[in-house]
């Protein structure tokens, strides 16, 4: 028997037509917990109910970029598939570590005929990347901690005499970096040209000094919830899907924060010296064709990198909730919002997580 390995984290699957042969395996890295769930129900049952494929699901795309390096150095690649960041995507596709894709080779076009590379938002493609879902990071917080109404500015998140409380932030320097310069009075659109400079990181380095007696982190998706749950931590960044359906299916008093939402793209990588390649191509055509994005949408308010996926997406499964109001995309949502900037952290994010992580344990 064949094996073949597909990585989830956020969206994985391959393309290309034809017959496949009915005893291969696929094993899939994702991120695990409800999104690795939505996936499962959206792509995954489907395409082995359609070919005989088996998927296996490994839960490690927190690690992805790091595995994938290992592996390719040591001559020894068993994932066929990656769900990473785009920007990890990047990353990985600029060290020669994960094929370049033929986006409308591999892909199939919308319903009416439009290409592929032309029917995902634009942004979204990379030039080893097929996206997946746009997803945001964004503050949440339990609504029990604040009788009186909770924060709704990221201002508001530094302020912990009127907002007082333990936050939880994920253990990284993307975003928190952004997010301390908004507190500190920079404008949206002057961000990253800030954080840029020496003097700009200085700035949002002290800004974080200000919470840090304050903070606790996380590293994964499901923690958040969970520190929020049990009012470990009485705000917290996490991603916006993880919230809704600890809203949804465990009943939890969270509320989002969606100013200065940070929203970004995740989808599927294809390891170089990968085996068994039509298969993985075959499943990267079904899983990110149209309707399969919209269906997805089904089990996670994550929003859909195609352009025509948008109008398919109707109610959460098994209820009467709108998922569209529910979507970063949303138009209300995105009023403030701040695109993640995937080239800048592909550029320096190596000097500043180091410089991050010798931060946090001073």
């Amino acid at each position: 028997m064949k094996r073949v390995l597909i990585l989830t984290g956020t969206a994985a699957a391959i393309a290309l037509g034809g017959a496949i042969a009915q005893d291969k395996q696929l094993t899939i890295v994702s991120w695990g917990g409800a999104y690795s769930k939505s996936q499962i129900e959206a792509y995954h049952k489907p395409y082995t109910e359609k070919t005989g494929v088996e998927i296996l699901n490994e839960d490690k795309s927190a690690n992805a970029l790091a595995g994938i390096r290992a592996q390719v150095e040591a001559g020894n690649v068993t994932w066929d598939v990656v769900d990473m960041l785009q920007a990890d995507a990047q990353r990985a596709c600029d060290e020669g570590l994960v094929m370049e894709v033929p986006h409308d080779e591999w892909l199939k076009a919308a319903p009416d005929g439009t290409p592929a590379s032309e029917d995902f938002i634009e942004g979204t493609l990379g030039p080893c990347f097929i996206p997946q879902i746009l997803y945001a990071t964004m503050f949440a917080y339990n609504t029990e901690a604040f009788p009186d109404g909770g924060p709704q500015t990221v201002e508001d998140v530094w302020d912990v005499e009127k907002f007082p409380g333990t936050r939880a932030l994920q253990q990284i320097p993307q975003k928190n970096l952004e997010w301390a310069l908004l507190a500190d009075g920079v404008e949206t659109d002057k961000v990253y040209e800030v954080l840029a400079t020496k003097e700009g990181q200085d700035r949002a380095f002290a800004k974080l000094d200000e919470i840090k007696d304050n903070v606790i982190w996380w590293s994964e998706g499901a923690q958040p919830p969970q520190m929020l749950a049990d009012k470990e931590a009485v705000i917290a960044t996490a991603y916006n899907g993880r919230i809704f359906n600890a809203q949804v299916n465990e009943d939890q008093p969270f509320e989002i924060m969606w100013d200065h939402q940070m929203f970004e793209t995740d989808g599927w990588v294809v390891p170089v010296d990968t085996g068994n390649l039509d298969t993985i191509k075959d499943y990267l055509a079904f899983a990110t064709d149209t309707q399969r994005l919209a269906d997805q949408a089904k089990y996670i308010s994550y929003g859909p990198a195609r352009k025509s996926s948008a109008p398919l997406v109707g109610m959460l499964e098994g209820t009467d909730i709108d998922m569209k109001p529910h979507m970063p995309t949303n138009p209300t949502n995105l009023e403030t919002a701040i695109p993640f900037d995937v080239q800048f952290w592909a550029d320096y994010g190596d000097a500043l997580e180091e410089r991050f992580n010798a931060w946090v344990a001073g």
